[in-house]
């Protein structure tokens, strides 16, 4: 049975040329044979070099990572972002054309290649119409989250029916980080590395516990979130979340709704992979490679590494995605 890959990366040229057409800030521009995104007012930069464009080459690393073959499930990322800073019209045009990309592109290569929905979250009547129109008529197979919108917290109350008709649908919030909250906090020293490796993790971090002390998780029992990064900070002071978090006045422990969620492998130590199943469970762990920041072999190496038994190994690189995401 073929690996899914539920934490591939990949941007469209068309989606980014279109970005490429404004005028002000956030925008895209062209760099060379790849792109760079720009924001905060031109202060914020990700380059985007060709390798996160050509798709074509990250199926062929793909699969060359496992013997059975991969099928990739194609995430925002770190531009999850970057329409929820736009005008609520503009944002949800062309979030509407993204995920038509997404779902030419997974009939263009059924089995390997799996989209996910970008909505942008201004207007949330829009948003539920964007969604409806992704998950119903496109077919893809989860959503997108980021981590502030229109200069609001995903926990915002007037969020709440966006977040009910996710539940309804049944397609998971995929949870990445951006570059938006913290991104200027962390500074440029080291070449990055303080966002790059805590930064990041405390962006996905927060708004999933928000999701959790804010009661939207109480509220909506069937909401399924997909946080990546193994849980980034949350599963290892899980013990310091119940005891600080009284002030929610939930009615379980925090950490009860921390559980329900659903995290991948992205986490360059097996330590860390083991550590995720034994406090989540392995049937709530899936496989991802963070392609191409992380070498799809190498991530393979690490869920082997982890020390899975055979049955628990089925779950985590392949069953438990299947089933999350609806892969037919």
């Amino acid at each position: 049975m073929r690996v899914i890959d539920c934490h591939f990366h990949w941007f469209p040229r068309p989606y980014l040329e279109r970005l490429c057409e404004r005028a002000g800030y956030p925008r895209v521009e062209r760099e060379g044979t790849g792109y760079v995104y720009l924001y905060d007012e031109g202060r914020g930069r990700i380059s985007l070099p060709e390798v996160w464009v050509d798709l074509e080459r990250g199926l062929e690393v793909s699969a060359e990572g496992s013997a059975e073959g991969t099928a990739v499930v194609c995430t925002a990322g770190v531009l999850s972002g970057l329409l929820d800073q736009l005008p609520a019209s503009e944002a949800a045009d062309i979030a509407r054309e993204h995920n038509e990309i997404m779902a030419a592109t997974e009939h263009r290569y059924p089995g390997v290649f799996y989209g996910t929905a970008t909505v942008p979250l201004q207007d949330e009547t829009v948003a539920v119409e964007v969604l409806d129109d992704a998950v119903k008529e496109l077919g893809l197979h989860a959503v997108n989250l980021p981590s502030i919108t229109g200069g609001e917290l995903v926990d915002s109350r007037r969020l709440d029916p966006y977040y009910a008709r996710v539940a309804e649908l049944g397609v998971p919030l995929i949870v990445h980080p951006t570059d938006l909250v913290y991104g200027s906090q962390m500074g440029e020293e080291f070449g990055g590395a303080l966002q790059l490796t805590i930064g990041r993790l405390l962006d996905a971090s927060m708004s999933v516990l928000r999701l959790i002390f804010s009661g939207c998780l109480a509220r909506h029992p069937d909401l399924l979130i997909l946080q990546t990064h193994a849980g980034g900070l949350l599963p290892y002071q899980a013990g310091r979340i119940d005891k600080n978090g009284g002030g929610a006045e939930l009615p379980e422990p925090p950490s009860t709704y921390l559980r329900r969620c659903f995290v991948d492998t992205v986490a360059p130590q097996p330590l860390t992979i083991a550590t995720a199943a034994t406090f989540y469970g392995a049937d709530r762990v899936l496989f991802g490679t963070d392609y191409p920041c992380w070498s799809p072999t190498a991530a393979l190496e690490a869920v082997e590494a982890a020390g899975f038994d055979e049955a628990a190994r089925e779950l985590v690189t392949s069953a438990n995605a299947r089933q999350l995401l609806r892969l037919g």
